[in-house]
């Protein structure tokens, strides 16, 4: 961890948390974002999903995308972790398994910023009593 050394040092730690905690938590309308949940169960954490999720806030940030990055609990998918589900705005929520750094790299580039389906999507298979 960096010294702080003088109230600028302070600041401008407490400017970069703050952005990555907006990032994380904040949105007015959650529709109208992207939205990133990440599964943080006991399985996902063992699979490496803090690192995902880690790299998906520093990303995100870094290419100025906006979009609301959060953790849930188990999915159900703990064969295919860290699973991590997105939500494009106007959009079905997408599911996607063993998301590792390159994986999520790559739905960054081609996914959220194209709109175009990568491999990796964890199907649907079941439906409600009310479809």
């Amino acid at each position: 961890m960096t010294k702080i050394k003088s109230l600028a040092d302070l600041k401008k730690i407490r400017d970069e948390v703050q952005s990555k905690i907006k990032l994380r938590e904040n949105s007015d309308h959650p529709e109208q974002t992207v939205q990133i949940k990440v599964g943080m169960a006991t399985c996902g954490i063992a699979s490496g999903a803090k690192e995902t999720m880690n790299y998906f806030v520093e990303e995100l940030e870094q290419q100025a995308i906006d979009a609301v990055v959060t953790q849930t609990g188990c999915m159900g998918y703990c064969y295919a972790e860290p699973t991590v589900e997105i939500t494009l705005p106007g959009k079905e929520p997408v599911v996607f398994g063993y998301v590792n750094k390159s994986k999520a790299e790559e739905i960054i580039e081609v996914y959220i910023k194209r709109g175009k389906l990568v491999d990796g999507i964890i199907p649907v298979n079941f439906k409600t009593i009310d479809e």
